[in-house]
């Protein structure tokens, strides 16, 4: 595993600095922490961010936090234009989280981070260039309530059965049948997805599915398709779902994500 990733070794000095990288789809890096806190953004395409007992969404309308020395992962879902903010541990505000946050994109947050990148690496701190760095720190809002990180657990059991509905999401299993999978009681599981993911089974395969919806109505796909895959009868049942979850029917997600 990476203790750093190679690109923190050539970052400068300034305690706030700006990289933009493309990845192509399916592009992976592997497990590896930063002695910085870092903003994680996609300008297009869709971020997967994984911790070892959780994967994270970034789709073009969110960003995401990582405090600094948690060990990751990251893979590109469809062609990925990313930028990037590094943050010195001393520049990090006190009222940051220590556990990775979602991140609402302002459309004042996007055209700094848009900025950002072009700045030379050797800015005057008290510069104009300076106070837009400075600036994104301050325009950052939390989206707490958006389930973009999706709980895996520990217990082998829980990753199994986690593992295979991520791999074939339209999978209509209820509870009982996947406690004849993996060798354990109905009730064994409940608890287990209660105790390590704070979710119910039928809670935890919701947001699952929405995970893998995201990047796919980011892409463009038509929504029947997708909930046609996801293993939702009708298009309808789908799009409630969505709403409630999201707060907004997929349509407007895919404006949303057409115009990020």
């Amino acid at each position: 595993m990476q203790k750093v990733d190679p690109a923190e070794g050539h970052l400068p000095g300034r305690a706030i600095v700006a990289l933009a990288r493309h990845y192509p789809d399916g592009h992976q890096l592997a497990f590896h922490r930063h002695d910085r806190g870092q903003l994680i953004y996609g300008v297009s395409g869709v971020m997967e961010v994984g911790l070892a007992d959780r994967l994270w969404l970034v789709p073009p309308q969110r960003a995401l936090w990582m405090p600094p020395g948690l060990d990751h992962r990251l893979r590109a879902r469809g062609q990925v234009e990313l930028r990037t903010v590094f943050v010195h541990p001393e520049a990090i505000p006190s009222t940051y989280p220590n556990q990775p946050m979602a991140v609402n994109v302002s459309p004042l947050l996007r055209e700094l981070l848009s900025r950002a990148v072009s700045i030379p690496a050797g800015y005057e701190s008290q510069s104009r260039d300076g106070r837009i760095m400075d600036l994104i720190l301050h325009e950052i809002m939390w989206a707490a309530d958006q389930p973009f990180g999706l709980p895996m657990g520990r217990d082998p059991r829980l990753v199994r059965i986690c593992s295979l509905i991520l791999a074939e999401p339209g999978d209509g299993r209820g509870l009982a049948e996947w406690a004849t999978e993996v060798g354990a009681s109905s009730r064994t599981l409940a608890r287990l997805f209660s105790a390590e993911l704070g979710l119910s089974f039928g809670q935890w395969r919701q947001q699952a599915r929405i995970f893998l919806a995201l990047p796919r109505l980011a892409a463009g796909e038509a929504v029947t398709l997708v909930a046609l895959d996801l293993g939702y009868e009708t298009p309808a049942a789908f799009a409630a779902m969505f709403r409630r979850v999201m707060g907004c029917p997929p349509s407007r997600y895919l404006n949303l994500s057409g115009s990020a």
